[in-house]
């Protein structure tokens, strides 16, 4: 059954290295619904956040896959039960309508918004949270004239996870450079890379 999974790709910061990520997604067409890079905790290391929405089987296929790249140092998958997550979203109105037919207070309280930029012609309100609640507020704003809308890709912590660094020393201690383990979700007791 498929369901929404959040694969975490960490990676040294190489050129090419995403082209080469999305290119096994669109070959198994599978489609991406997210992507984010970031630094990571540790200098030098990446951390790609993925989101598909597919089959437990498939996505541990695709994570095998993407650690066998030689710039990949070890990639997790999770479901939103094992992730804290977030998502920021941004939207711009007439400042005209917004002040005439609502009070703007009461609507940033409802919807955990605040006002980023305020002109005469435009007003934008920032929000963050899941893809729901961000949603929300497109409804709300759609009457006063929703101008642009635009959300981030998630950016995610694993919930049960003492760190990539952590991660890396074990790792090192107890396999050589180039040998990697089965993918496996995080949280599980599965392989020494295991979250």
């Amino acid at each position: 059954m498929k369901q929404e999974y959040t694969i975490t790709v960490y990676t040294e910061n190489q050129v090419g290295l995403l082209n080469r990520i999305a290119i096994m997604f669109s070959r198994r067409k599978i489609n991406i619904e997210s992507l984010n890079t970031s630094p990571s905790e540790i200098e030098g290391i990446h951390r790609f956040t993925i989101v598909v929405n597919e089959t437990e089987d498939v996505v541990r296929k695709v994570v095998r896959q993407i650690e066998k790249q030689i710039d990949v140092l070890k990639a997790y998958f999770n479901t939103n039960d094992e992730i804290v997550w977030q998502e920021l979203a941004l939207y711009k109105v007439p400042t005209e309508e917004i002040a005439e037919k609502a009070k703007v207070e009461r609507l940033l309280r409802e919807h955990g918004a605040r006002a980023v930029v305020i002109r005469r012609d435009f007003t934008i309100f920032e929000t963050s949270g899941h893809r729901e609640e961000t949603d929300k507020l497109i409804e709300v704003l759609g009457p006063f004239g929703l101008i642009e809308f635009v959300r981030s890709a998630r950016v995610a912590i694993i919930k049960h996870s003492s760190g990539f660094h952590e991660k890396l020393k074990e790792f090192e201690e107890a396999a050589p450079r180039g040998t990697t383990p089965e993918a496996s979700p995080a949280g599980s007791r599965e392989g020494v890379f295991s979250m």
